[in-house]
């Protein structure tokens, strides 16, 4: 008998709403999956550094150093345009200053992290520890949902948010300082890559292909009848106003999610060669294949 998957995905409303069909037993001939685990993107992130889960999602960025125990599945992933992180303050200031003030991101292996080092370096050099609110020199390391507050406290000078906040920074009196998203889309020409569901590669090619066409089924059933997985969408969402969960699933929810495509490969791509050539991510091993066609699913 074939022993449970164990799986992980983030509490986010994108994620719930792709999950909802395949963790309640609605995908006919899925792998099953136990335990199911939801946390804050950036726990799942450290777990994957240490390949604790079979099936997790991950940050783009985390995925540039988990490379030799995991592969992308081309389902469940989220990238789009006008949908990167954001870079708010409470008053507007020069970008060009980053580096002497106070800047919160959401977790070290974020993809908002990166794209923050890839636009201000010096905000990301000598960085070291983690933890709930750990500095490194003016960088600041806590989670997602408790940078606003920060902000608005007066504790930090700037900060990356990301999931729902960038419908709801307004409503905290906060500035935007640069949408590091659209900064990335005019530097590459590309979608940007956000998070996206890896799997181990010792599963092997069949099992690996099982499990993305389950999360694709799932996607689908979840678009054929999205009102049915609303009350499960909603309580595990840190944001409840209605308005502001469709909004978040409309907009990190799209084709991409359904498969990654070849623009979205190109994306994947680009986003990992230009970590490697910041120095952010590790270079890529020589049996690396990030895809799972190239792991031979």
């Amino acid at each position: 008998m074939t022993s449970p998957l164990s799986l992980g995905f983030s509490p986010c409303p994108n994620d719930t709403f792709i999950f909802h069909a395949l963790v309640h037993g609605l995908v006919a001939e899925a792998p099953e999956f136990a335990p199911v685990l939801l946390e804050d993107v950036e726990t799942l992130n450290r777990w994957a550094l240490s390949a604790k889960l079979d099936v997790s999602k991950l940050s783009f960025h985390a995925l540039g150093h988990v490379l030799d125990h995991y592969v992308l599945l081309r389902a469940g992933a989220a990238l789009g345009r006008g949908c990167g992180p954001l870079l708010v303050a409470r008053s507007k200031l020069d970008p060009a200053e980053l580096a002497g003030r106070r800047v919160a991101i959401p977790g070290r292996y974020t993809t908002a992290a990166m794209l923050l080092g890839l636009f201000a370096p010096a905000c990301l050099r000598d960085r070291a520890g983690a933890g709930e609110a750990a500095a490194t020199g003016n960088l600041q390391v806590m989670r997602f949902d408790r940078i606003m507050p920060a902000l608005v406290r007066g504790e930090i000078d700037a900060g990356v948010i990301i999931h729902e906040s960038r419908f709801t920074y307004r409503d905290h009196g906060l500035v935007l300082l640069a949408d590091l998203g659209t900064w990335w889309e005019e530097i590459s020409g590309l979608p940007i890559p956000l998070g996206g569901i890896v799997a181990r590669r010792s599963l092997g090619g069949a099992k690996l292909a099982a499990i993305e066409a389950a999360i694709r089924a799932s996607l689908e059933r979840a678009r054929e009848n999205p009102a049915g997985a609303m009350a499960y969408i909603r309580r595990h969402a840190g944001e409840l106003d209605e308005g502001v969960l469709r909004a978040h699933i409309e907009l990190y929810v799209n084709r991409f999610s359904l498969d990654l495509g070849e623009e979205g490969e190109r994306a994947v791509t680009e986003f990992l060669s230009r970590g490697r050539a910041a120095g952010i991510l590790p270079a890529a091993g020589a049996e690396q294949a990030v895809l799972t066609a190239a792991a031979g699913a």
